[in-house]
């Protein structure tokens, strides 16, 4: 361990020893080592106050620079319910700035100048926050072609939820992941095809190519102060199942090291008494070690029983030491927060120069402030600023904050200084300037694409609305106005509770005599709001008052917006007639007043009312005429709904592969103009993330999921569902779990839903037929709507739970328990009711799709199985009627297939059979699945008639005609050109091959059907 002092990149001078620590710094100085080789890689530094994290991740950084690495430091501020959007990450990027071998990279980057720049310009473009995250995961890769890096972020349990969102997209997709920009030396021009530059460590990838990067992150946070509902909590949960991400704990020091330390401390020896009590007292935390020990008297070294029993009283008698102008000093300082700007901490002290030093001189000296880069000073540890700041008292902190509030007001960067003068004002009880200046910073949030913080803002002017006088507060606003706003950021940030609830606020703002076009808005905004929340009943009541509020005649926008949510609400609770009857009239008027956009709202309504709808070629036609209608207006939502509605009707008709194609360009457009939070893009990751799964894609299903995940709001969980059914089929026993966590919080259509297949399959897997039973009844009583229609998935959820029915069935019958077996039979029946009822008439009215009908495939062959026994024809159908493109539901119907004909005898065609369900399941790694078909392979002596295991199962002759083409390239449409065929049976076809051989992808089953010989590699041109 070093013992001589060194200065680290905290500017925190260290003068004693480092003791203890040895394990963890071991870990830091390894990642560092790897880094500079080009990996990556990412530390969460956990501990509790005091415990020792600065001085740990200053060794650390001493140990980077020593080794040729720059290391920068960023830290978040505790500015109570308030925060400043990126703000560790506009500290790093100014420190950087000023070094003049980054400064030409970053004067190149305009992500450097929204942050540290004045917030406008490039900030209002369509890109957003997906630019901007984007941008500076370019630039720091870009900056580690030039020097390897270390990013130290001090006090992550502080930061603002837009600096967490960074650091996960950072972190999970940006820098560690998936890196957008190759790093270079800073003299190679990019796109010319140089490698081996500074910082390439090797491979010749072009463009996109996924080179290292020299960059580590350390980033601490304070373990006890992370509370159950701390917004941090969630995204260390994320962070560290990520591959590049490590968590080092600092655990309290064992007794014989803290006395090592307590010793180090005084150049005289210590009495055995006092190093003992102080041990005994400092329960394992370095700083309360240390803090005990300057606090006892000089002059009695050998007492400590002059010292407080709170750490806080212990702080407060060091600061006492300090001359009565320094004191003034810090308590000035500790107003402002754990580090203040020495300009700042000048104009508001009002003390000359030279006093100001002086004072200064002496908080360092004792060590409780330490000077810091960027002429700043920090408290030495957080705990030294709370204990002074509690020590103020009532009036000195009004006055002291109002100071800082007059100070910032007068600088020039107002913008910029807006959240903490908004906060000075507040606890100054300057109520006027804290509203204008909460605008200001809501104004500033929104700039930049900070939409949590934006909500925090306008919530805080709305509080002080009241509280001003009219002659004080800014022009040109009102409550409602501005409540609508604050409703739309919280959308926005995907907390659609929130928006309800502020929009609600905004109706009881409403008064009457307000204009009726703005009540009108008021509550079709509303209706829209709670058809998210799947409030249907409502939705239609506040649409219809908001449509008989403003006559359809003369036409007006206003009456034409009501009507395009009216038309969605009444749909919604059952009453297409009026949904049809409003839908073509408002689409009239529309057309008469050139509204493009509603058009194609309408339009999109009409798909779903009329004709076959979103399922049909014809339907598809009109939604793609409305998203070029809505394209062409610059309505994205719109577009958004329009490309939902383009994916979900290809998912339902069976065509996977449009539909995924559809997805792609959604996520891509939504990604692009900063909607990735909006509801149908939601949707559509969990649509994306769902056809993964079907397809046999689980890996990228899960790192799909992954990545999703630093975006998602809360009201987005659902997604990640996809990823939890792989786990569950992998058998990850706490799957079930982490599914039941979906269902915490406010009611969630979708999270229901999700969680019900989840639990419903966990139950069976587990051979509890109660269970599944009761999760059907569960979650289909949840999810039934106002008008009493039974939703889609139950045909899904009856299908899981027969299956474990069935084996209890089975089960009875072995054990001549006929009471059991009535009773299960019965419960089969009402569950194969369900499921028959359901696919016949769906949500919409319409018979269901190509995966409801799969799904009711696999329902009457269970049903079959626990009555009469297992039905070979039965499944038979179940294992075609999945081949739409559901592998692991095929594999499982295939090895029920397997088991009904080893009953019947056919054991060449059940060894095929459970080949292929075999062959599926190692491939997807469900294990449980695997075992299963093992077992009957076993009892049913299959291997015996089995191929060669490293045959692949015969093709039939179109299966072999389709796979020739599908070596050559073709799409499915293409397939079906030639071969005469649709290119949905194309599609079928593409799917059973990929399951008899096992492959996750077309270009896999390609390369399988090479190696085995099933087709040829054709001559090139020269032979």
């Amino acid at each position: 361990m070093p013992t001589t002092p060194f200065t680290t990149p905290f500017a925190t001078p260290f003068t004693t020893p480092f003791i203890g620590r040895a394990d963890e710094l071991a870990r830091l100085t390894l990642v560092l080592d790897r880094t500079r080789a080009g990996e990556a890689r990412a530390v969460l530094v956990a501990g509790d106050a005091g415990v020792g994290k600065t001085r740990v991740l200053a060794e650390a950084a001493g140990h980077a620079e020593r080794t040729g690495t720059t290391v920068v430091t960023g830290h978040c501020v505790d500015l109570g319910d308030v925060g400043l959007p990126y703000l560790p990450f506009t500290e790093i990027l100014g420190v950087l700035a000023g070094d003049e071998r980054f400064s030409g990279v970053l004067a190149a980057h305009p992500v450097v100048d929204r942050l540290i720049g004045d917030g406008g310009g490039g900030a209002r473009d369509a890109g957003g926050r997906p630019q901007l995250f984007e941008g500076m995961a370019a630039l720091l890769a870009e900056l580690t072609g030039i020097a390897p890096l270390l990013l130290v972020l001090e006090d992550l349990h502080w930061a603002d939820q837009s600096s967490r969102d960074l650091l996960r997209f950072l972190l999970s997709r940006g820098i560690l992941q998936n890196p957008r920009a190759r790093p270079r030396a800073a003299d190679v021009p990019s796109g010319t095809g140089v490698t081996g530059g500074a910082g390439n460590t090797g491979g010749t990838g072009g463009a996109g190519a996924a080179l290292g990067q020299r960059l580590a992150v350390f980033a601490s946070y304070r373990a006890d102060d992370l509370h159950r509902r701390h917004p941090l909590r969630p995204l260390l949960a994320e962070l560290v199942r990520l591959p590049a991400v490590e968590r080092v704990e600092l655990r309290p020091m064992p007794d014989g090291e803290v006395a090592r330390l307590v010793r180090s401390q005084r150049a005289a020896p210590l009495p055995d008494a006092t190093v003992r009590r102080i041990v005994e007292r400092a329960e394992g935390n370095a700083f309360y070690a240390e803090e005990l020990l300057a606090a006892t008297s000089e002059s009695t070294p050998g007492s400590t029983s002059a010292v407080p029993s709170g750490l806080a009283d212990v702080l407060l008698i060091r600061f006492e030491q300090l001359p009565p102008t320094a004191q003034q000093v810090l308590r000035t300082a500790a107003v402002a927060g754990r580090r203040v700007e020495h300009e700042l901490l000048r104009d508001a002290v009002q003390l000359p120069e030279e006093e100001l030093e002086s004072a200064l001189r002496e908080a360092v000296g004792r060590q409780l402030l330490v000077s810091g880069e960027g002429n700043t000073y920090s408290f030495r540890h957080a705990l030294i600023r709370e204990a002074v700041y509690a020590d103020l008292l009532p009036g000195e902190r009004v006055r002291l904050h109002g100071a800082f509030a007059r100070v910032l007001a007068a600088r020039g960067r107002p913008a910029e200084s807006a959240a903490e003068r908004a906060h000075h004002s507040r606890e100054s009880h300057d109520l006027p300037d804290a509203l204008a200046a909460s605008l200001a910073a809501a104004d500033h949030a929104g700039r930049v694409r900070a939409p949590a913080e934006e909500l925090r803002h306008l919530e805080a002017v709305l509080d002080l609305w009241s509280a001003v006088s009219p002659d004080a507060r800014p022009d040109g606003f009102d409550t409602v106005t501005l409540t609508l706003r604050a409703s739309a950021a919280a959308a926005h940030a995907g907390d659609t509770h929130r928006a309800v609830s502020l929009t609600r606020a905004a109706l009881a703002r409403v008064g009457s005599d307000e204009d009726s076009e703005l009540a009108a808005r008021v509550r079709y905004t509303l209706a829209g709001d709670l058809m998210r929340i799947d409030s249907l009943s409502a939705a239609f009541e506040y649409s219809s008052e908001a449509l008989a509020m403003i006559p359809a005649d003369p036409p007006s926008r206003t009456w034409v917006w009501a009507a395009s949510t009216h038309v969605m609400a009444a749909r919604y609770v059952g009453d297409d007639e009026t949904a049809r009857r409003v839908a073509h009239q408002a689409l009239r008027i529309a057309e008469e007043l050139g509204i493009p956009d509603a058009r194609a709202d309408l339009m999109i309504s009409l798909v779903g009312l009329e004709g076959a709808g979103r399922t049909v070629a014809a339907g598809r036609a009109r939604l793609r005429e409305a998203r070029e209608l809505a394209r062409r207006s610059g309505n994205t939502s719109i577009e958004m709904r329009a490309l939902f509605n383009l994916s979900i009707g290809s998912y339902e008709s069976g065509d996977l592969d449009e539909c995924l194609s559809w997805l792609s360009e959604g996520l891509e457009r939504a990604s692009r103009t900063g909607l990735l939070s909006s509801p149908y893009p939601l949707e559509m990751r969990y649509l994306r993330n769902l056809v993964l799964y079907s397809l046999g894609q689980w890996d990228e299903c899960v790192r799909a999921a992954e990545t999703d995940a630093e975006r998602l709001p809360a009201a987005g969980g659902h997604a990640t569902g996809p990823a939890l059914s792989v786990a569950l089929a992998r058998g990850d026993q706490g799957a079930a779990e982490r599914a039941r966590a979906l269902l915490d919080g406010p009611f969630d259509y979708m999270a229901t839903l999700v969680a019900g297949i989840l639990l419903t399959d966990a139950a069976a897997l587990r051979h509890d037929p109660e269970a599944a039973v009761e999760q059907v009844r569960t979650t289909v009583t949840a999810l039934v709507d106002d008008s009493g229609t039974t939703p889609d998935v139950a045909v899904r959820l009856a299908a899981l739970a027969l299956a474990a029915v069935a084996d209890a069935a089975v089960a009875a019958r072995l054990a001549d328990d006929e009471q059991g077996v009535r009773r299960w039979t019965e419960t089969g029946a009402e569950l194969v009711e369900t499921a028959r009822v359901t696919t016949a008439v769906g949500e919409n009215g319409l018979p269901q799709g190509r995966e409801g009908l799969a799904w009711l495939a696999r329902a009457e062959a269970e049903w079959a199985r626990a009555g009469a026994g297992p039905d070979t024809e039965a499944w038979e159908k179940a294992v075609a009627a999945f081949g739409y493109g559901d592998l692991y539901e095929q594999a499982r119907c295939r090895l029920r297939l397997a088991e009904a004909l080893v009953a019947s005898g056919r054991r060449e065609e059940a060894a095929t059979q459970a080949q292929a369900a075999h062959g599926t399941a190692v491939r997807l790694g469900a294990v449980p699945l695997r075992d299963d078909v093992e077992r009957l392979i076993r009892r049913g002596r299959l291997a015996e008639t089995s191929p060669p295991a490293d045959r692949v199962p015969a093709l039939t002759a179109r299966e072999n005609d389709v796979l020739l083409l599908l070596s050559r390239g073709r799409t499915n449409r293409q397939i079906g050109e030639e071969l005469f065929i649709s290119g949905k049976t194309a599609s079928v076809h593409v799917s059973n091959i990929l399951g008899k051989l096992g492959a996750a992808s077309r270009t896999e089953a390609v390369a399988i059907a090479y190696r085995e010989g099933l087709v040829q590699a054709e001559p090139s041109a020269s032979g």
